[in-house]
């Protein structure tokens, strides 16, 4: 599904060098690197502060540990998506609200999130599925108006523009009151192990969540707040800072990719490529089909059978998780998120794709469903 080897050829030289100097001067743990890192990522997102942490999941813990959400306040959710949206409202004592997705874009929108807001609603954590950023502006509109605060999970996102109707632009995750993202290898800007990010515009956000990752406190042994132990490690941030100036030419080679599976794939009459919106632009994170539900199985058979690997992102939604079957609560009939959980299936799709290898994966796809 992805070619992390081959990519790291690339740019060898620079990494290896990076690691050694870490090495080096054995700067493991909050060394110099990771500032830079933070400072470097700021710039390129636009955002006011980037506060790095151990991974994704914490990152999301410690948006909304930040923002002060009290046991009980009400968090929605989209139904369809990674268990770490929902599991961090899970451990602070919150309450999932569990709603729907938009058939097109697979995310969360204006009305989808007007309809499940009680006055007991807090947060909207509107997750920018599989590289395309969510109806942020009529969120973001619906948000305000009734005072709940917007944490964007970016983690599949990194590098995506979300464009306003009057043609402001702005970065996947800069949008909200804080937005986060995961590092893990095989994200669009994936270190070699884990890390993650908390982005804001706000200072007294930034400082609240620079505490919070490291044990609530600013001053060594002075502990102002409850918090926890997430760090980035400075190897990890050496590799990323090398890795940040690539990308946007990871993004272009992602999309190109996909412009490819497009071509090839989009007479066949089974198959329903991958939604474009027009206020975003599709960083492919995942590039995911639809397809009926009764021939998933076997195209997946097929495909295996010709060496072509392929994923289920996800199966099982989380309202059926049985972590999560009795927490929180559930808004309509899932209709949309009960069909993609038995449609979708994700093809490779990953920066070192060659046209030849994107020609016959869809080649198997289109013999498949002749």
């Amino acid at each position: 599904m992805v070619d992390l080897k081959g990519q790291y050829a690339k740019i060898k030289p620079s990494i290896d060098a990076a690691i050694q100097n870490c090495l080096d001067n054995a700067t493991f743990i909050k060394g110099p690197q990771v500032a830079h890192f933070e400072a470097q990522l700021a710039d390129y997102l636009g955002a006011n502060h980037v506060v790095s942490c151990g991974n994704g999941t914490d990152a999301l813990q410690i948006a909304m540990m930040a923002l002060e959400l009290k046991r009980g306040d009400e968090v929605i959710v989209p139904a369809f998506t990674y268990v770490a949206t929902a599991e961090a409202i899970g451990l602070l004592g919150l309450t999932p609200v569990m709603v729907d997705v938009d058939p097109l874009t697979f995310n969360l929108n204006r009305q989808l999130v007007e309809a499940a807001i009680t006055p007991k609603t807090k947060l909207v954590v509107p997750v920018h599925l599989f590289g395309q950023c969510a109806d942020m502006e009529g969120i973001l509109e619906v948000c305000e108006a009734h005072q709940i605060a917007v944490v964007e999970d970016a983690a599949q996102a990194i590098g995506a523009t979300y464009r306003f109707a009057d043609g402001t632009e702005k970065k996947a995750g800069t949008l909200g009151d804080m937005g986060t993202t995961s590092f893990f290898p095989s994200k669009n800007l994936g270190c070699y192990g884990d890390g993650g990010a908390v982005y804001t515009q706000s200072a007294e956000l930034a400082r609240k969540a620079k505490m919070i990752a490291n044990h609530g406190q600013e001053k060594k042994y002075i502990h102002e707040m409850i918090g926890i132990n997430s760090r980035l490690d400075s190897l990890q941030a050496a590799i990323l800072i090398e890795k940040l100036p690539y990308l946007d030419e990871y993004t272009h080679a992602r999309q190109k990719a996909a412009n490819l599976y497009d071509a090839a794939l989009a007479e066949v009459a089974a198959v329903e490529i991958p939604f474009r919106a027009d206020f975003s632009t599709h960083v492919f994170h995942q590039y995911t089909l639809k397809v009926p539900a009764q021939h998933r199985e076997g195209l997946q058979e097929y495909l295996r059978q010709r060496k072509i690997p392929s994923m289920i992102y996800y199966p099982v939604p989380l309202n059926q998780q049985k972590a999560y079957q009795h927490l929180g609560r559930v808004v309509g009939d899932l209709s949309v998120t009960q069909e993609l959980c038995k449609q979708v299936i994700s093809l490779p799709m990953h920066t070192e794709m060659t046209e030849a290898q994107t020609a016959y994966i869809s080649e198997a796809i289109t013999t498949y469903f002749s």
